[in-house]
């Protein structure tokens, strides 16, 4: 849907929604396919993918991500998927966008398995650290999540890009109710010994199947609660802005900067910090959406294809994330799950 115009949208050049926010984070999804099947992200068989000719080209992303960056203030660049280290032009996006004036930051979400092959590469060009999907370290319980036996893969790709200076390499984990809700310790075990940045991310809504159930998320109090029975936690003193983790400080433990170790929950169904969001997203196929919950899409990739000028398509793009609403509305009796799932969204 295109976002409609609003009379009252104030003439600035970033992207400011109603309620004072600014967007400065883009979050671009490559791709929705993935090489796992996660049992809360898709069903076994996957999942009818977006057909190719409706997904931005490499050139149609790179002009969209300038855009972004010279018109509207964007100064973080997150590329995801489905799973970004599928796409042939990854590499080539990243070199391209590292090279746009101001310079963004740059990271890529991913679920590790394509890291040894690819980021000594990506660090060459400009890559500067990326998040890693890593829900357990037992290798069984792994191929029952994932439907797939690739726990050494992802293990060796952890490391690949450490070595080639990926960092910090932050972990994303995310506890279920009888699945792997007992790890909380052993995974930050695992990334303090290792030096990577551990973060818990509450169970969303967000699976294809829409199977969640709030009963079976484990929230944040309940993940600090385990992580307290063994570490001793100093909240982080640093501001958290508009940051969705909030932090707290291993004592005891130093990260690979010299900098005291650190953990984060991302607390998005129990504690929302809509208030503060500063994302706009762009999916595969080109596609603005101002929440990743959001029930409307503004058309992009249309107007790229039309031959629409950078100006008009930074309109619409301030257009789309004028109307965001206040906050997800998970708690709300109405609230709907989004029709597209996680994987085409991108995370």
């Amino acid at each position: 849907m295109q976002a409609q115009e609003d009379s009252t949208r104030p003439s600035v050049s970033g992207l400011v929604d109603r309620f004072g926010r600014m967007a400065m984070d883009l979050r671009v999804s490559l791709t929705d396919r993935c090489n796992l099947r996660c049992t809360y992200c898709m069903p076994e068989e996957g999942l009818a993918w977006l057909p190719k000719q409706t997904l931005l080209t490499d050139d149609e992303v790179v002009q969209l991500v300038r855009i972004a960056v010279e018109r509207l203030g964007v100064t973080e660049i997150r590329f995801t998927g489905g799973e970004p280290m599928l796409r042939p032009g990854l590499v080539k996006i990243v070199s391209d966008t590292a090279a746009l004036s101001p310079r963004p930051k740059l990271s890529v979400t991913t679920n590790g398995i394509g890291l040894t092959r690819l980021a000594g590469a990506l660090a060459a060009v400009g890559l500067d650290r990326v998040n890693v999907s890593l829900d357990t370290l037992r290798p069984g319980r792994f191929e029952a999540l994932a439907r797939r036996s690739r726990l050494e893969d992802v293990l060796t790709g952890l490391r690949t890009a450490d070595e080639a200076g990926l960092r910090p390499v932050k972990l994303n984990a995310v506890l279920m109710r009888g699945i792997n809700d007992d790890e909380a310790v052993d995974l930050l075990s695992f990334a303090l010994e290792h030096g990577y940045e551990l973060r818990f991310i509450e169970q969303m809504p967000l699976d294809a199947q829409h199977a969640w159930r709030r009963e079976d998320m484990v929230a944040g109090e309940e993940i600090l609660a385990q992580l307290r029975s063994v570490f001793t936690l100093t909240p982080d003193p640093h501001l958290r802005g508009a940051a969705p983790a909030e932090t707290w400080l291993v004592d005891g433990f130093v990260g690979m900067d010299g900098e005291p170790a650190k953990v984060g929950v991302i607390a998005s169904v129990t504690q929302p910090f809509c208030g503060a969001c500063d994302r706009t997203r762009l999916t595969a196929d080109g596609q603005v959406r101002n929440c990743l919950f959001s029930e409307d899409e503004t058309d992009l990739r249309g107007l790229v294809r039309a031959g629409a000028d950078d100006e008009m398509i930074a309109d619409a793009w301030r257009a789309a994330m004028w109307g965001k609403r206040a906050g997800h509305g998970i708690d709300d009796p109405t609230f709907l799950q989004p029709s597209r799932p996680m994987s085409a969204i991108g995370g």
